[in-house]
């Protein structure tokens, strides 16, 4: 209109406050989406009741026995002869191959099953098949190749050999450097091999249900992956990116009006 003087910095400098409250608005992140095991933990204790890993094919068993006669034990405790780049060997316990059908080949005592045994099972299992020609034998067991794999909005990702095949998911998170703030909490994936099939396992870290679940304690070879949440997935696309172009040309005309309005 004729006579009136339209005050542009001010009109532009309230699209752009708009603009970054819709923009905050759209992003906001609830606290259910980031805190994680909400409910009702009274059971907790319950829920995790005792567990043990069973031996798995294709597990590496490091298998030690002992005896009040030292000299006896030695025929079941072979090492396993590694060349230097010297030309010299190096000892090293011997492993043993848990094979399809859960059987290893042990010294003395041939084939033994020990697939589907847990860690403890295994080793009184062991300790009657050896009383027959070692007084009071005692058996030493671990699996030397239980390694899980940590993937995608974790602080370390990577490939992790673990000493302690009873492994939970929240340790593993935790030894990873527990989830990016980018981490999608609600839909972490599990990948397992079981019986020759891949399967795969959702959780949610933010429901207290994450505790019963089949993965709550982690088996060799498991992968968890954490997808990036959807703040993270709209930062990454082009649309983002071209609000925040926009929003610099605007800062950018913002200021070239204020500077021509003097």
């Amino acid at each position: 209109m004729k006579g009136m003087k339209i005050n542009w910095s001010h009109f532009v400098c309230k699209f752009l406050v708009l603009s970054l409250f819709g923009i905050l608005f759209i992003s906001c992140v609830t606290r259910e989406k980031i805190v994680y095991f909400q409910g009702d933990l009274e059971s907790l204790e319950q829920m995790t009741a005792k567990y043990s890993p069973t031996i798995q094919a294709d597990d590496l068993l490091i298998i030690t026995v002992y005896g009040r006669n030292q000299e006896a034990t030695r025929i079941f405790n072979q090492e396993s002869n590694l060349s230097t780049s010297s030309g010299g060997n190096l000892g090293r316990q011997q492993t043993y191959l848990v094979d399809e059908e859960g059987f290893i080949e042990f010294p003395v005592l041939g084939k033994i099953k020990l697939g589907g045994l847990t860690r403890i099972e295994a080793m009184q299992h062991m300790k009657e098949l050896l009383s027959k020609d070692i007084i009071d034998p005692g058996v030493s067991l671990m699996i030397s190749n239980f390694r899980i794999t940590m993937l995608g909005e974790i602080g370390k990702p990577g490939t992790y050999t673990l000493d302690n095949e009873k492994m939970t998911l929240l340790e593993a998170i935790g030894m990873a450097g527990d989830l990016t703030i980018n981490g999608e909490r609600e839909n972490v994936l599990v990948i397992r091999e079981e019986d020759g099939q891949r399967k795969f396992y959702r959780i949610d870290l933010t429901s207290d249900q994450v505790f019963t679940s089949p993965v709550y304690y982690l088996l060799q070879n498991d992968i968890v992956y954490v997808e990036p949440n959807q703040n993270k997935r709209n930062a990454s696309s082009s649309t983002f990116r071209d609000v925040s172009f926009l929003i610099s040309v605007t800062s950018f005309v913002i200021t070239i009006v204020a500077l021509i309005g003097r």
